[in-house]
C-alpha cells in the first residue's frame, strides 16, 4: 500500500481495517487520515468507484459497513468522528493510477528528498511511465517534462483550475448525473441569458 493513501502508521492500521471492506462493497479507498485537532479526532476516508466518482447515499452506506467494523476492531481509544467522502474536484493523487487518469491536468506534487535543489513541483501531468510519474513544469523559461520515482511522492493533489472544473463537469453530464432541466437560466455579462 503507498504512503500516499495511509501515511502514518495508525492511518496504515485503518486502511488495513477498513480497506477489505470497502473494496467488498466495490469500491476503492483514496486516502485514510486519523486527523487530530486539540479538541477532536477526525477519521477521514475517501473513497471512490473503480471507474471514478462516488455518490453522497454510497458515502453513507461505506459509513455504516466501517463503523460496523471499527466498533469491532476498536482500533482508537479517544473518541472520534467518522467522515467518509469522494476525493472532490482538486483530489488527493495516491495512487499511481491518478496521475494516468488526470494527464493533462494540473498538480503538485512534493518529494520526501530534494531533487535537483527542490522538493515542490507544480505542473501538467504528462502520465506514467513504468514507477515514474511524469510532470512537465516550467525551468528557465522553458517546459520540461520530468520523471519523479513514485516511491519518491510524500504528497501530490490535483490544482483546481477553471478546465479540471469543466472536465469533471462534462464527466458528470455524460454520466446522466447532472440533469440541465434542474438549474434556471445563466446570465452572461453583456445581459443575455444561455440555457
Amino acid at each position: 500500500m503507498s504512503d500516499l493513501i495511509a501515511k502514518t502508521a495508525i492511518d496504515r492500521r485503518m486502511a488495513e481495517i477498513v480497506g477489505p471492506i470497502i473494496e467488498g462493497m466495490g469500491f476503492e479507498l483514496v486516502r485514510v487520515r486519523l486527523m487530530s485537532s486539540t479538541k477532536s479526532k477526525t477519521l477521514q476516508i475517501m473513497a471512490e468507484r473503480p471507474d471514478g466518482g462516488i455518490e453522497v447515499d454510497e458515502c453513507a452506506e461505506i459509513s455504516t459497513a466501517v463503523s460496523a467494523i471499527l466498533d469491532v476492531e476498536d482500533p482508537i481509544e479517544d473518541e472520534y468522528t467518522l467522515e467518509v467522502s469522494s476525493p472532490g474536484i482538486d483530489r488527493p493523487l495516491t495512487r499511481l493510477k491518478d496521475f494516468e487518469t488526470f494527464e493533462g491536468h494540473e498538480a503538485k506534487i512534493e518529494t520526501t528528498e530534494m531533487i535537483d535543489g527542490q522538493r515542490r513541483f507544480k505542473g501538467q501531468l504528462a502520465g506514467v511511465e513504468g514507477d515514474e510519474v511524469l510532470i512537465t513544469i516550467e525551468s528557465g523559461g522553458e517546459d520540461v517534462t520530468i520523471g519523479l520515482n513514485f516511491d519518491w511522492l510524500s504528497d501530490a493533489k490535483l490544482v483546481l483550475t477553471d478546465d479540471l472544473i469543466r472536465e469533471m463537469l462534462r464527466q458528470r453530464k455524460a454520466e446522466g448525473a447532472i440533469d440541465e432541466k434542474q438549474f434556471d437560466e445563466i446570465q452572461t455579462d453583456d445581459g443575455s441569458s444561455e440555457d
